[in-house]
């Protein structure tokens, strides 16, 4: 087999896999092997393919071409049960487990042992027993017979890889499975992961910390929109060079040439308008100063993950923060929730439009008039002879294409749907905006048109904050910039301070 290394033969192969929705290819010709007492992390960015590739191997989604290999076998799971029944078991970010039940239950559900040889009652005893040996098997010693909601996430991720042992998996999938911990949960999970990988058990790693991958992982897969761009051991890949092989070529698009260079604003940028002291939450940031001026455009950039949206929902009062304050204009303030944000003169625009954005089915005008509803209560309802004048001047301003506004916003393109959750924050006449990935999946003339009209607004003396994944676009319009690594800040730089390979050092943690 010439998949063989050092003897050993992989468990598990992906060959030659393809998948593509509706035209759009999401994973082309991609192989990887899976190793016994191995872990192998998948790494890329969003959209990268890593999710498409384990909904291919779990029976979640059948793929086009290629074939998955199962000790040499082909094999074909047609559902995640399937896959489990096979050997192949996933854990995923969000515990995919009933709270209400007791542990034993959660790694026993849908397999109760029974008094009669299948039949009868369940056998409580016999579970409870059972579920506590698979537990110690993890070094986790708790009472299995409270509920599962009582115990903190990482020992439910672990009940979770208790029921993966129970259907003797052979290999196990990690999706993203330290998101939401802390420093001290992960190096529990880490243990429990060491001590299968010296078992003999196949285990295959989706992360996107940076630092957590150099300490688990024998085995880097790198994706980059669909395609494998690489294997390679850990020991023979610097961070450096995993950074610039996630992100790829900068220079591939002839947008960011065409942005205008905006001139600095460093030295002239308007009053303070917001001003973070501290700000964090626990799991998901660590504490952050960041102050932001009027008339500047003031740029996050880092990896997927980084805490760059974590941020911006702090600072929108869409996440609660654990620590830190908050000034406005330089009175103290508490935003509970995003309501307050609006109040206090805040836009906005998620990366994800589809689901956290434009509300397909409504209509264009609807869409746009969605905040400024929201900012004045539903008593005080806008009359439908203003919504029409709103809606219309900013579909006329921001060049908006779309047969009238009345027109469902699903059936604008990307772009389109894009200027128009613009335009919904800009009806509020807001005093600063955050845009978290406004350019993402858009053609590059309307990238152009949105980047454009955002620089006018800094001119005229909006604070902006620009999210974006697209290293030259974040360098070519910030004024200032926070480089994010791993949920930890990088350093705050001015224009010209830094450029694209410096800003790779930075994320990569090998900045001088």
């Amino acid at each position: 087999m010439s998949n063989v290394v050092n003897g050993i033969a992989p468990v598990l192969e992906l060959s030659h896999i393809y998948k593509a929705f509706t035209g759009v290819k999401a994973l082309t010709d991609v192989n990887v092997c899976l190793y016994p007492g191995e872990v192998h992390t998948l790494m890329g960015q969003n959209g990268a393919g890593k999710s498409t590739l384990i909904k291919v191997l779990t029976g979640v989604y059948t793929p086009d071409n290629g074939q998955i290999l199962l000790d040499g076998q082909r094999i074909a799971p047609a559902s995640t049960r399937q896959a489990q029944e096979l050997g192949i078991s996933t854990v995923y970010q969000e515990v995919n487990l009933c709270p209400n039940l007791s542990v034993a239950e959660n790694i026993f559900i849908g397999r109760y042992p029974r008094k009669w040889r299948g039949f009868g009652p369940v056998d409580w005893r016999r579970m409870q027993v059972a579920s506590e040996q698979l537990l110690q098997r993890l070094d986790l010693h708790i009472d299995v017979q409270k509920p599962l909601s009582v115990y903190p996430l990482a020992v439910q991720q672990m009940v979770a890889i208790a029921r993966a042992l129970l259907v003797s998996a052979r290999v196990l999938i990690l999706d993203e499975p330290t998101s939401s911990l802390d420093d001290a949960e992960v190096q529990l999970l880490f243990q429990v992961l060491r001590n299968l990988r010296d078992e003999g058990m196949a285990i295959l790693f989706v992360t996107h910390f940076l630092d957590q991958t150099y300490e688990i992982s024998d085995r880097i897969t790198v994706l980059r929109n669909g395609v494998r761009e690489g294997e390679y051991a850990v020991a023979e890949l610097s961070r450096l060079e995993l950074v610039n092989k996630m992100v790829g070529v900068a220079g591939d698009t002839p947008f960011f040439d065409a942005v205008p260079v905006v001139p600095s604003a460093a030295n002239d940028a308007g009053e303070v308008f917001l001003e973070a002291r501290g700000l964090g939450r626990k799991g998901a940031l660590a504490p952050q100063d960041i102050a932001l001026h009027s008339g500047e455009v003031f740029g996050l950039c880092g990896l997927l993950g980084s805490g760059r949206t974590e941020l911006a929902r702090l600072l929108f009062g869409a996440d609660k923060a654990d620590t830190g304050t908050l000034q406005i204009r330089g009175v103290e303030r508490r935003l509970a929730t995003p309501r307050d944000a609006i109040h206090a003169g805040i836009g906005f625009c998620s990366e994800d439009r589809k689901t956290e954005g434009a509300i397909l089915e409504l209509s264009v005008r609807d869409n746009i008039m969605l905040a400024l509803q929201a900012r004045n209560g539903l008593l005080r309802v806008i009359p439908r002879k203003q919504q029409h004048k709103i809606a219309n001047d900013y579909v006329k301003w921001l060049g908006i294409k779309t047969p009238d506004i009345e027109t469902p916003i699903g059936s604008l393109s990307g772009g389109n749907q894009q200027k128009a959750l613009l335009a919904r924050w800009l009806a509020t006449d807001p005093a600063m905006l955050i845009l978290d990935e406004p350019t993402r999946g858009i053609d590059v003339r309307a990238k152009q048109e949105i980047m454009d009209f955002v620089i006018g607004l800094c001119r005229k003396g909006m604070a902006i904050l620009f999210i974006s994944s697209e290293l030259p676009e974040v360098l070519r319009c910030s004024d200032r910039m926070l480089v994010l690594r791993d949920r930890q800040g990088g350093g705050q730089y001015l224009r010209g301070q830094l450029d694209e390979e410096s800003v790779l050092q930075v994320i990569a943690g090998e900045a001088a």
